[in-house]
């Protein structure tokens, strides 16, 4: 039986990542672990705020901490409420350190984390891709389903092929982790940089290997420059769509200079993202 991982801020729950995850493990008969950051240091106030304010600073903290922890109990019910109702085998963790720090090493565990492209764990909000989010594509241990806030039923697969090895990588886990999904229409999509070649790179191997995973899959090649072709691309279709790319791959410094391909779909998209790179 998998693992699956979702991802949540008790402060601001995510009902996507919970319906999201809630499926797939149905799908995949997969043991759905709820995992809750419940950083020590992260609250819903601002302690400076607090100690200008109010004449009893600590009576005031205390009534907020409580309030804090009413919200963060009451979304884990919210969880498991959704996940008895749906008939799936699950667990709750509730890690009260760094949350980056407890979520990577959670991530050695897993099959796969399932999180919402909007979570911060902070009181502030922020464009997708967040830091958390690019922290934890830099770091995480397994594959990652990066989902947006309004879950939507899928209709299609693309995955997007460029010949490297990382997005092979993604092929093979989104393969073997979500079998059950291949029963959806499949596309593989290339872009070939202006190189006026509309062949698969590999074209006898890739054919062959995706003919024994995705029989049925439709391959499309086109030219010019990838990122704006596969966004034109994923931004016409009409159905709900779950992207598989191969992800991070360069090191911090090269990202800090050059975006990935996996945030500039997460700032133009609003699709399901399936991650994975190999070490």
């Amino acid at each position: 039986m998998k693992k699956f991982l979702a991802v949540f801020d008790g402060y601001k729950f995510s009902k996507s990542t919970a319906d999201y995850a809630v499926q797939l493990a149905q799908l995949n008969n997969a043991y759905l672990t709820g995992v809750f950051l419940d950083e020590f240091i992260y609250g819903t106030y601002d302690w400076n705020k607090i100690y200008k304010t109010y004449k009893d600073p600590e009576a005031a903290i205390k009534r907020l901490e409580l309030k804090d922890q009413q919200k963060r109990d009451n979304a884990v019910k919210l969880f498991q409420h959704t996940c008895s109702k749906a008939g799936i085998h699950f667990n709750i963790h509730r890690d009260k350190k760094i949350a980056i720090q407890e979520l990577k090493q959670e991530s050695m565990f897993a099959d796969l984390v399932i999180i919402s492209r909007h979570e911060t764990f902070s009181r502030y909000r922020e464009k997708a891709p967040t830091r958390f989010i690019k922290d934890l594509l830099g770091g995480v241990q397994c594959p990652v389903l990066v989902v947006p806030g309004q879950f939507m039923p899928l209709d299609k697969i693309v995955i997007l092929y460029d010949g490297r090895p990382s997005s092979l990588h993604a092929l093979k886990m989104f393969s073997y982790l979500l079998e059950n999904l291949k029963q959806l229409p499949v596309e593989i999509f290339t872009v070939n940089d202006y190189a006026e070649n509309f062949t698969l790179p590999h074209n006898k191997l890739m054919r062959e290997f995706t003919g024994r995973h995705f029989p049925a899959a439709k391959i499309t090649v086109v030219d010019g420059n990838a990122e704006e072709m596969i966004i034109k691309h994923l931004s016409h279709h009409q159905q709900n769509v779950l992207v598989v790319l191969g992800a991070y791959q360069r090191s911090e410094l090269s990202r800090f200079f050059k975006m990935s391909m996996a945030d500039s779909l997460m700032k133009g998209l609003n699709t399901p993202l399936f991650m994975a790179h190999s070490r």
